[in-house]
């Protein structure tokens, strides 16, 4: 079997220095084709060189963010309000009255009781088959 070789820390970052001399020596010889060209820069070291404040970030002002909050609160009010709503319909749970508790007590007693009648009595329908 191949012995399979092991990319700990240490060859990782030789491969990467390796790979970024590379690189550093493709975009100079880039850089050296296009000033032979027509002394255009590279584009990419234009836009590494461009300053960071070029793009001027948006601002809000505060009666803006006010009015967005205002907004969003009344939105998940609004889902609070219908999500409450089906919970609170939910019908009474129905209490069984002493009465109805009985009756049923005295209908299972009178089911087991048929029940046990009819396993201790003999069937008529297994002496004829025996013949």
């Amino acid at each position: 079997m191949p012995q399979t070789l092991k990319h700990d820390s240490e060859f990782l970052h030789a491969a990467l220095i390796g790979l970024q001399h590379t690189l550093g020596a493709l975009e100079q010889r880039i850089a050296d084709l296009r000033s032979q060209l027509g002394g255009q820069p590279a584009a990419r070291k234009a836009a590494a060189a461009a300053p960071p404040s070029a793009a001027k970030k948006r601002t809000m002002s505060a009666s803006a963010r006010r009015r967005i909050a205002l907004a969003q609160k009344k939105r998940w009010a609004d889902y609070k309000a219908a999500k409450a709503k089906p919970a609170a319909s939910k019908p009474a749970k129905r209490k069984l009255s002493a009465e109805g508790r009985a009756r049923i007590v005295a209908a299972t007693k009178k089911r087991w009781a048929a029940f046990h009648k009819a396993q201790k009595a003999p069937t008529p329908a297994a002496a004829p088959a025996a013949e």
